[in-house]
């Protein structure tokens, strides 16, 4: 079945979506994005995305391509459209077509283009039996704050985990994991305490990771902030990452090294629990 996507002012058929080849976004990676999950029909935490958006569009002096309430209007059309009950949806910003050129430029109409993709996002199978990650060098630039396009080394990240026969990796820099090549990154200590990093210039401030921390404050879980180690992950009781699509999923083993018994965690489990339960009543509600 083809999709039916959106590209700066049409529907289209997913084959007849074109940009122009002298777009920034194609050429400089000048661009900014966010992912929204959706679930029975429905976006969630939305309005939490779009607020990240503009504050990536502004970090890279960039015009935002409508507003808020058309963005979402494009959204919802894209969900009925294309019967999307559960997946997600990809928006994309570029700061548009200009002739090719370092300095920004100052006339160049920003690109907007969003499409769906259906995915299995409640029922994944491997909330069941956890997922393995390893560890790598974190590569990436200083302004991993800001949810831009170039994904290049975050990919390459991912590859080393895939050859090594793991699911996922997570980069280290100065000896402390920042987080997953597309997800936040977390441990749970022995005393019942979750870990995660801190915000800051270093890791992307998740939507999930946001809406998870709130609830795990709520259920009265000691959170600590702050950077920890591989050696601190590899020893944790349980481990886990977030992200709008993995919502929480459990982290089994590190590095070939099995986490606890080599089973999902029942907090982690717990905090699944509790996130989606939250994210259907509210996106309902909305």
């Amino acid at each position: 079945m083809t999709r039916t996507v959106y590209v700066n002012g049409e529907f289209l058929p997913e084959q007849e979506a074109k940009i122009s080849v002298f777009d920034r976004g194609f050429l400089f990676a000048d661009g900014v994005y966010e992912v929204t999950s959706v679930l029975d029909g429905r976006l969630v935490d939305n309005p939490a995305h779009l607020k990240r958006l503009h504050r990536s569009l502004n970090e890279l002096e960039m015009a935002a391509p409508a507003t808020d309430d058309e963005i979402v209007g494009i959204q919802q059309a894209l969900v009925e459209k294309n019967h999307l009950r559960e997946g997600m949806i990809y928006l994309q910003v570029t700061r548009g077509a200009a002739e090719r050129d370092f300095n920004y430029p100052d006339d160049a109409e920003p690109s907007l283009v969003m499409f769906i993709q259906e995915k299995n996002i409640l029922l994944d199978p491997r909330v069941e039996t956890g997922i393995s990650i390893i560890t790598t060098d974190d590569i990436r630039w200083r302004r991993r704050d800001i949810k831009t396009v170039g994904l290049l080394a975050a990919s390459m990240a991912k590859m080393v985990a895939k050859k090594a026969g793991a699911d996922d990796a997570w980069m280290v820099e100065e000896g402390f994991i920042t987080e997953g090549s597309s997800n936040n990154a977390y441990i749970i200590q022995g005393d019942g305490t979750l870990v995660t990093r801190h915000l800051g210039n270093e890791i992307l401030s998740g939507i999930t990771r946001q809406a998870v921390l709130k609830l795990a404050a709520e259920t009265d879980i000691n959170i600590e902030e702050r950077p920890f180690t591989v050696a601190e992950a590899e020893q944790a009781r349980e481990a886990f990452i977030t992200s709008a699509t993995t919502l929480v999923m459990p982290v089994v083993a590190i590095n070939g090294r099995q986490i606890a018994d080599g089973k999902p965690g029942a907090l982690t489990r717990r905090l699944r629990e509790i996130y989606i339960q939250n994210a259907l009543q509210a996106s309902a509600a909305a």
